[in-house]
């Protein structure tokens, strides 16, 4: 499994057969260079998203038509973006469970907010949510955009990802220290991936203390378009 940021909360995951896309957000992302762009998408087949924000949804259904891959999340969120030309995929909900290729995406719960602006208006696009990747024999837990929740104890237990890539920069999400209380106190993994930092002044900008908290875990802060085997 090869997993790339492409900076912020955006993936390029290759896993089995299958180079999946999860929030790409490439125009207006300060962490993706332009000559970066078509190397970042390329080959797709299956985009995932998991809440409306900007940050997470403004390119995908241009990236939907350049590469053909579909497009699939949240019932509510992934219609919406079908209907506005993204290629169908699975508009499904938690719980649910879809097969790509040789892998499986399970929807699983996020605690933060979820809206898209349609005209004027910012318009509520279903729940929130993470992901769940199981292929290449491992287990990944993406958890989105979230804050800690309860919901992380179950999802520990049941799934027992060894794999974490987690939201860690703080003001709209857990910071490095929420992250390292979650890893601690729900997980068990074996290599942990802050995202969602570094992009804003607002945000934070290292993974040093979060490093120092989990000298059992392999913390990796990820560099945009550098390839992190796992």
């Amino acid at each position: 499994m090869d997993i790339i940021w492409l900076g912020h909360g955006s993936f390029r995951i290759e896993i089995g057969d299958q180079v999946l896309l999860i929030d790409p957000w490439l125009n207006g992302n300060p962490m993706m260079e332009d000559h970066d762009k078509d190397a970042a998408i390329a080959g797709a087949t299956h985009i995932l998203v998991t809440h409306g924000h900007g940050d997470h949804t403004a390119d995908v259904v241009e990236i939907s038509g350049k590469t053909g891959a579909p497009v699939s999340g949240m019932v509510e969120l992934a219609k919406h973006l079908h209907g506005l030309g993204a290629k169908e995929g699975h508009a499904f909900n938690k719980g649910g469970t879809i097969t790509l290729g040789n892998t499986a995406a399970t929807l699983v719960p996020a605690s933060h907010s979820s809206t898209m602006q349609v005209g004027d208006t910012p318009r509520y696009m279903g729940m929130e949510t993470g992901f769940i990747l199981r292929g290449d024999g491992k287990t990944l837990y993406f958890s989105g955009d979230t804050s800690i929740m309860a919901d992380m104890d179950w999802i520990g237990d049941y799934y027992k990802p060894d794999i974490g890539i987690l939201s860690a920069g703080g003001y709209y999400t857990m910071d490095m220290a929420g992250v390292a209380y979650a890893a601690k106190r729900y997980f068990d993994f074996k290599t942990l991936i802050p995202c969602h930092y570094r992009t804003f002044p607002a945000l934070e900008q290292s993974a040093e203390g979060l490093v120092r908290a989990l000298p059992e875990v392999d913390v990796i802060e990820p560099q945009v378009m550098q390839a992190i085997t796992v």
